[in-house]
């Protein structure tokens, strides 16, 4: 979708200011927030592009104003609240006021470090051959879904060059949509920073961007 998480290229934000030092957290609610986003993401109700969507979806107002882990927080209760593992008076509460739903698996305290370590690992086989190879040039197709999609909105319709042809991943619009992984080709895509930002643009410079083969047509 075409949301504020999609800010790639636009101006009118103002300058990004690093904070120096910048702790991990800037407060113990943030390790919370965390800790329970990848706990309930483990027991397998959602995938990672449903969770990724879920953030995508809380309204510009509050996507841009909120802090990271606000973010984070807001989108678990949404997606906690969809699938019917709590409702908004439960979690207001903080209680359940019903019997628990079911869920399939529970991640413990003494697991944590070996399943983080393990990370989940979207690299699948996939039957035939890449259509593209390095050297071909490609653009990026026009969209503009409803649903959720790893095509940055600066880059449709704009020119590039295959740089590396990568494996089969799982592809993240339908993933998020609950149709399936449907797994497509990823390439490293390069662009001119020119072909995406005007004349005003540095010619030397480019931009490498990951790019699943649906998002692409050959020139």
């Amino acid at each position: 979708m075409n949301g504020p998480q999609d800010m790639g290229g636009l101006q009118g934000f103002g300058p990004v200011v690093p904070e120096p030092n910048e702790p991990v957290f800037h407060a113990d609610w943030e390790k919370k927030a965390m800790a329970l986003t990848v706990a309930m993401g483990f027991t397998g109700t959602w995938n990672i592009d449903r969770s990724r969507f879920a953030r995508e979806s809380l309204g510009p107002a509050n996507y841009i104003t909120w802090s990271y882990y606000k973010i984070w927080f807001s989108a678990l209760e949404k997606l906690i609240e969809e699938h019917g593992l709590a409702t908004s008076e439960e979690m207001a509460g903080g209680k359940s006021l019903e019997a628990a739903a079911p869920i399939n698996r529970v991640l413990s305290a003494e697991d944590t470090p070996k399943v983080l370590a393990k990370g989940g690992p979207v690299v699948r086989d996939k039957a035939g051959a890449p259509a593209f190879k390095p050297g071909d040039d490609v653009c990026a197709i026009n969209i503009h879904p409803t649903g959720h999609t790893r095509l940055p909105r600066y880059l449709r319709s704009r020119r590039g060059v295959i740089h590396k042809a990568r494996s089969a991943h799982v592809y993240p619009d339908t993933n998020a949509r609950g149709e399936g992984e449907d797994p497509q080709w990823l390439y490293s895509v390069r662009f001119k920073a020119t072909e995406l930002w005007g004349e005003g643009a540095n010619p030397n410079d480019h931009v490498h961007v990951d790019c699943w083969e649906p998002y692409l047509e050959r020139i």
